[in-house]
């Protein structure tokens, strides 16, 4: 993977080739970004980057008692023309000698101490067709259902058997350790070994929540932030990359909140017809009573865990798009006719503070949607909550 595989993040990839180019490399990163954002393949392409480098040429001593290089020392190389070089065939299938990895992982059957290496060949292939994928995705790839990942403490002993050995042909040795959230009381074994590596020892770490990570790990790496990408990035790379029909592309994007992985979970259902399903609700909450509200949420129950979300997101971006729309005015907005008829609408039934307060709501739904919550307990108390924010507004939203 090369930097420009990566979606966006231009100035953070230009910060990473600035630190190689200029010697500043620290010998721990933490890279940290929000699901969908994209670290997960932006530090995959960075380490791939290191672990090509051209080792500097054997410097030994001439006839006349000077120093001297056998070969010309390589110039900088570009993370962009990496390619170039022969190593990066090996790194870029993940299989460079150079190159390691950890990540969460379950035991294949009771009893087993699993470390990252059990499940190497799941790893390349998930991480090549699925790299904006997130750790929910990558634990149903290997069959956890409802286990819980873990880096366990026999793992990090991996590491720091694998990271004692001399490097075999990089300069570098490097390891990228993917959700350090997953890393108990027992991350506290490589301590010494982020503080104290071995000479040219890189600890690339990828995480999406500070919060998370032991202190005493965190304090020991160079922060690294990745941004939220961008609406038009979003758009460009569905249009670019999947095929996507720019106007469907523009209406995904806008949903996604800057989450790429997200954008494909939407470009699944992008044939779901959320609007008729939003009129349903307002229609059942505002004037159709409870007998409709327990229908529309009979109904909703049975969607699934990923339908739920993305409806709800929906919602959200429609409240968001009506609050623009009364702000900066219709023309100022771009949505379909059908859209922006429908956020007009919004504004009739609610006011600005209204809509914010439904935000919430609807952000905190899809929090314990992805927590595995009740669904018809949860849309239930949501209906209520909705028709008490907006009670005395009971426009019908006709088709």
């Amino acid at each position: 993977m090369l930097f420009k595989d990566v979606i966006g993040q231009q100035a953070t990839k230009q910060h990473l080739a600035e630190m190689v180019e200029q010697n500043r490399l620290s010998h721990a990163l933490l890279f940290l970004g929000k699901e969908g954002s994209g670290a997960l393949p932006l530090a995959m392409a960075f380490a791939q980057y290191i672990v090509s480098l051209p080792q500097p040429s054997p410097v030994v001593e001439d006839l006349f008692g000077g120093m001297t290089s056998l070969e010309p020392t390589p110039s900088y190389i570009h993370p962009d023309d990496i390619a170039s070089q022969s190593a990066f065939q090996r790194a870029g299938q993940l299989i460079h000698p150079d190159l390691h990895f950890s990540y969460p992982v379950i035991p294949k059957k009771p009893g087993d101490k699993p470390t990252s290496t059990d499940y190497i060949a799941e790893w390349r292939e998930f991480v090549q067709s699925y790299p904006y994928g997130n750790v929910y995705d990558w634990l149903q790839f290997i069959g956890a259902e409802n286990k819980q990942g873990n880096i366990t403490a026999d793992e990090c002993n991996d590491i720091i058997r694998q990271l004692s050995l001399k490097s075999f042909e990089s300069e570098y040795k490097v390891l990228l350790l993917w959700m350090p959230e997953y890393l108990g009381k027992e991350g506290n074994k490589l301590l010494k070994l982020i503080e104290e590596p071995p000479p040219n020892t890189l600890f690339i770490l990828v995480a999406e929540n500070d919060e998370q990570i032991l202190p005493t790990i965190l304090s020991r790496c160079q922060l690294v932030k990745i941004p939220q990408l961008e609406n038009s990035e979003i758009e460009q790379a569905l249009t670019a990359r999947a095929n996507v029909p720019p106007d469907t592309a523009r209406q995904i994007a806008g949903i996604c909140e800057g989450n790429y992985r997200e954008a494909l979970q939407l470009l699944q259902h992008a044939d779901e017809d959320w609007q008729s399903l939003l009129r349903d609700w307002l229609n059942a909450t505002l004037k159709g009573g409870p007998i409709a509200q327990v229908k529309f949420v009979e109904e909703t129950s049975k969607l699934g865990r990923e339908k739920q979300k993305q409806f709800l997101r929906y919602f959200n971006h429609l409240l968001e798009q009506s609050i623009r729309i009364k702000v900066l005015g219709a023309e100022q907005v771009m949505l379909g006719d059908n859209e922006k008829d429908f956020a007009q609408r919004l504004n009739k039934i609610a006011s600005v503070s209204q809509q914010q307060a439904i935000i919430e709501e609807l952000d905190r739904a899809a929090y314990y949607v992805e927590r595995n919550a009740n669904a018809k307990m949860l849309f239930q108390a949501l209906t209520i909550k909705l028709y008490h924010i907006i009670q005395n507004k009971t426009l019908i939203l006709v088709s």
